[in-house]
């Protein structure tokens, strides 16, 4: 008995001198992995900070920032960034218009109204959908979308702003479906039966209730759903064209900020002139951008997360 106790207590003796170790190196190893993705982060801003100051040394900021007129080109080239970034734009509000209610939509039903078993076939569809490569959006867009739209349209031409558009909005429909879903499905249910027990019928119930419960949720997924269209690259590549314009006009060819950059990566931009600059100096805007919206949706997150 005497020895099997000797046993017993060598064996946890072991036990907690692993587990000390465990405890002192797991915290090291975590902590190596969070710094490397630390300094990944400050690596790419250091990059793209130092290229863009390099690129203004050549180009002016106020031709950068302050003219719409972006030719790099020509044998007098020109860097007004604001036919970029309209471009960008129209591709962004085209996608978000139509994502925002479809996605909203679909979060709705699978929350409030789809069965168990059929939330079991949807959700996965939504994924899938999510894990489409882009270029087979962009070939999705150029191929199928654009000649339906031009049979409709006839004035539309091969490259456009509305095709590419409907099908980033299409791509990021996912998002806002899921992350809509889980927050009005957090919603606690005897809100729900609160405001139906007060004479609420179904549709009242959800757009009184649950929706201003869950907006924080919806808007987070929204703002971040934005950011990702900005930051597009394939299927504006492929389906929008490369001539950058300053106008509202959405049916002929426009470039985007990403557009730019794959246009002149795969180009003959020699490596030091103004062109291959230009890259980092419209990355950097790019960067910005979609840092905004990072910022915009911690901010409504936070403002108009409800306690319950």
């Amino acid at each position: 008995m005497k020895s099997q106790h000797n046993v017993r207590e060598m064996i946890h003796n072991k036990s907690n001198a692993g587990s000390s170790k465990s405890d002192k190196i797991m915290p090291i190893i975590l902590a190596a992995i969070a710094t490397i993705s630390i300094l990944t982060t400050i690596g790419i801003v250091i990059t793209l900070l130092t290229e863009t100051i390099t690129f203004f040394t050549k180009v002016p900021m106020s031709q950068f920032f302050l003219e719409t007129d972006w030719n790099p080109f020509s044998s007098n080239p020109k860097y007004g960034i604001w036919a970029l970034i309209l471009g960008t734009l129209k591709i962004t509000v085209i996608a978000t218009i139509f994502a925002v209610p479809v996605g909203l939509g679909a979060a709705i039903y699978l929350s409030e109204y789809a069965s168990k078993r059929t939330k079991k076939i949807i959700k996965p569809v939504l994924e899938v959908l999510a894990g489409i490569p882009t270029i087979v959006y962009g070939f999705f867009a150029l191929t199928l979308v654009t000649p339906i739209l031009r049979s409709i349209f006839p004035e539309i031409s091969s490259f456009n702003a509305i095709s590419p558009g409907l099908v980033v909005g299409v791509m990021i429909i996912p998002m806002i479906a899921s992350m809509s879903e889980d927050a009005m499905s957090s919603v606690p249910n005897k809100i729900r039966e609160g405001a139906l027990g007060l004479g609420s019928t179904k549709i009242e119930m959800i757009i009184k209730v649950i929706i201003p419960a869950a907006t924080s949720g919806i808007m987070a997924s929204i703002v971040l759903a934005i950011s990702r269209a900005i930051g597009e690259t394939m299927i504006v590549s492929l389906a929008a064209g490369s001539s950058p314009s300053f106008d509202l006009d959405l049916t002929n060819s426009i470039q985007t900020m990403t557009a730019y950059i794959v246009q002149v990566s795969q180009g003959d931009a020699t490596n030091g002139s103004d062109l291959y600059y230009s890259i980092y100096a419209v990355g950097f805007t790019l960067f910005i951008f979609t840092l905004i919206m990072n910022f915009i949706s911690q901010w409504i997150t936070k403002r108009f997360r409800e306690e319950y």
